[in-house]
């Protein structure tokens, strides 16, 4: 498990690149816990406890999958208003488990909901009883394996008993490694914004690597907010920006049992009331929320695994989004393009291929094509200039745009995607290893 130790121990800008850490610090209503329960057999951090001692408003969007992990079932069917904790495990993905993971849920979300009220009782002037459904959970790992409910009820005690109510910018990223799996860097990121003349926070963090693709989020992403603002708008504004975000990303083009997107917010900040999502006064909250996914997205993306390059896929001028968004993924998720992006190999019939099975109805004579800057099909015919060399030099870059121009309207869509190696391959053959 690699991490930029410098980029961490260093502040950074709040615009950085791809391989800096944002400086992510204190969130008021929010506290946070990790701890080991040995499901990796190992030392590592494997259990998250994001708590809210007030409780938070929240909304989640899952998986499309048919087959749902049993935290998931579990997420969809408490009906509460409020949040109080939010657990994850990594190692297990509680999925195919059947009613023993299903019923490992309801007995860890009662022994929580039990510490959580004691601890209400010690810490706070007028403590509240927390409940089983107050409890929502996030599982990845392994699909299919007994999920290890007595491992982590026995560390839930160690994990509240730790639990930090002022946060900092270690803190944040030990949940962020706490989450991973096969992903080789944390992913954390952070906007400050206004509402009205008030600055609030929207934090995140999320974990993905493999089994990419989008079908709702393909990944765990949690999202926290100070502000105070209703489930009602807080499931609009996620549905509304998870579309350009996480559901624009593919690593492999297979969607997990698992997915969630998740966002919390604590109320703690004093704002100018928020009635609805189209409020003014929410514009630019709503931008720093797409900023803050997007970010997240990305980071997603530049650590699939075994990639060496980040691929940009940019279609303009479709007839419909839904042809876009075709034409876009059909070439993000095209073995035959990636693997050739991997190998530096400037083989543009492969975008050519790609686009022509998305089932778009394409006008050849209107077709363009680009790498980076520079024109490789104009009106449907190659460039009289076109110069392989100049292509395959920029085939080195380890960022690559490619740009697609339908002619057919004013529709664009974007997808983010990483080239296919060697790496990928031996990951994934030695996965349970």
């Amino acid at each position: 498990m690699r991490i930029n130790i410098n980029n961490f121990l260093s502040t950074k800008s709040k615009n950085q690149k791809m391989i800096d850490f944002q400086d992510l610090d204190h969130l008021d209503g929010l506290s946070i816990s990790t701890i080991s329960a040995n499901l990796y057999n190992t030392s590592r951090d494997d259990l998250v406890m994001f708590y809210f001692r007030e409780g938070a408003n929240f909304a989640s969007v899952y998986t499309k999958s048919k087959i749902l992990s049993e935290n998931i079932k579990w997420n969809i069917n408490q009906k509460s208003k409020k949040i109080y904790s939010l657990l994850i495990n990594t190692r297990n993905a509680n999925s195919f488990t059947g009613n023993q993971g299903y019923k490992s849920m309801q007995n860890i979300a009662e022994y929580i909901s039990i510490n959580l009220t004691n601890k209400q009782k010690q810490d706070e002037d007028y403590p509240k009883k927390i409940k089983p459904n107050n409890i929502i959970f996030g599982c990845t790992g392994t699909i299919g394996e007994v999920f290890p409910e007595k491992k982590i009820i026995s560390r839930i005690p160690d994990l509240i008993n730790s639990i930090k109510y002022t946060q900092n910018k270690l803190i944040w990223m030990k949940a962020a490694l706490g989450i991973m799996t096969t992903d080789t860097t944390p992913k954390m990121a952070m906007e400050e914004c206004y509402i009205g003349k008030t600055l609030v926070k929207i934090y995140g963090i999320a974990k993905g690597s493999g089994m990419i693709y989008p079908n709702m989020a393909t990944t765990l992403g949690y999202i926290f907010t100070d502000a105070e603002l209703s489930n009602e708008i807080l499931k609009k504004l996620l549905k509304k920006n998870i579309e350009s975000t996480f559901n624009a990303i593919t690593c492999d083009g297979d969607t997990s049992t698992n997915d969630m997107v998740s966002f919390f917010s604590t109320g703690k900040t004093d704002h100018i009331k928020i009635k609805n999502v189209n409020d003014k006064n929410l514009k630019d909250f709503d931008y720093s929320v797409n900023k803050v996914l997007l970010n997240l997205a990305k980071r997603v993306v530049n650590d699939g695994e075994g990639a060496s390059k980040f691929i940009t896929i940019s279609v303009f001028d479709a007839k419909t989004d839904l042809e876009a968004k075709k034409i876009a993924f059909s070439v993000a998720n095209s073995p035959l393009v990636k693997t050739a992006i991997a190998g530096e190999d400037p083989n543009w019939g492969r975008i050519i291929m790609a686009i022509g099975k998305s089932e778009a109805d394409i006008k050849i004579d209107k077709l363009a094509i680009k790498f980076g800057n520079t024109s490789i099909v104009y009106k449907g015919k190659l460039e009289k200039t076109y110069n392989e060399t100049e292509i395959a030099n920029y085939m080195k870059n380890s960022n690559i745009d490619i740009i697609i121009n339908v002619g057919r309207g004013k529709k664009k869509f974007t997808a983010y995607t990483m080239d296919l190696t060697k790496k990928y391959v031996e990951i994934n053959s030695d996965y349970r290893s």
